[in-house]
């Protein structure tokens, strides 16, 4: 038996890179996939699932639009009789520094990845709702993809890293409203070789050895997260690299000052240091965007 046998599954963008690494494993741990994506990768991964004994169908159609993600969800139920994880990995970018950077490059990425992932979650969530007002305790899982990018910041996407970070507290806030519903919510920031990655050298495949970047080996932590042995995670965030897996801590309050009443600029400034302390008032870079 798979880890995921008998689920229905949604994997956005699933036409090549990650999302087929996903796809096709899920397929393999026994889940029912709908293969979605804005072109023709997408039969050709039903094919492929097909031919190893899965089941599959596609759907063509962009996340971002409305009305195609409430129709990807309907595929699910209308195909296999219900919906029980939605893995979010559509996405492309339009890298640019910002001073260089348009505004329908910006738009055109943060309607991508942030509000295709809010659509398909939206609908899918109704859909759960439902449900589970009619009486279902299925567990449900939604997995989102982020990046590092949006973790840290990334010099020259402005649009991508924006929509990423945007990702997470939607995971959060999705998280937090379904749970009620049997409804867990992740998110994973993977590094790994893609279409948005390949032309980087570290991304290489290498003539032997394991193949770190390689996307297929990001997929089983999705499945992981998809399947009953993850039931008591929801709203976390995990960078997964090759045989890496980190959980990513959230904001945290590093430290407080407090005066009575309301302060004044020139009392702050005075009190710089102890809100600071030994932090270093310049750019904020994490310490974990060093992670090999």
């Amino acid at each position: 038996m798979g880890a995921v046998d008998g689920k229905v599954a949604v994997v956005t963008g699933a036409g090549a890179g990650l999302g087929r690494a996903h796809a096709l494993l899920l397929a393999q741990e026994g889940a029912k996939v709908v293969v979605n994506d804005i072109g023709d990768g997408a039969e050709a991964v039903v094919d492929e699932i097909a031919e190893a004994g899965g089941e599959a169908v596609a759907h063509v159609g962009s996340v971002a639009d409305w009305d195609a993600s409430a129709a990807l969800i309907r595929t699910a139920v209308d195909t296999f009789g219900d919906l029980d994880v939605l893995v979010n990995n559509a996405g492309f970018t339009r890298d640019k520094m910002s001073f260089n950077m348009d505004e329908a490059e910006f738009d055109a990425v943060v309607d991508v990845h942030l509000k295709g992932h809010f659509c398909s979650s939206r609908h899918a969530g109704v859909y759960w709702r439902e449900q589970s007002k009619a009486g279902s305790t299925k567990p449900r899982r939604i997995v989102n993809t982020t990046s590092e990018a949006g973790l840290f910041g990334s010099t020259g996407q402005a649009n991508y890293s924006s929509a990423k970070a945007g990702i997470v507290a939607l995971t959060w806030v999705f998280a937090r409203e379904l749970q009620r519903y049997g409804v867990a919510a992740n998110a994973i920031a993977p590094r790994a070789r893609t279409a948005m990655t390949e032309s980087m050298t570290m991304f290489a495949e290498p003539e032997e050895g394991f193949d770190r970047f390689d996307p297929a080996n990001v997929s089983p932590v999705v499945v992981w997260l998809a399947s009953d042995a993850a039931a008591d995670v929801t709203g976390q965030v995990f960078i997964v690299i090759g045989g890496d897996v980190h959980l990513v801590k959230g904001f945290e309050i590093v430290r407080n000052v407090r005066t009575e009443g309301r302060w004044t600029a020139s009392d702050l400034a005075a009190r710089a240091a102890d809100l600071f302390g030994e932090h270093d008032r310049g750019l904020a870079v994490p310490a974990n965007r060093g992670i090999a």
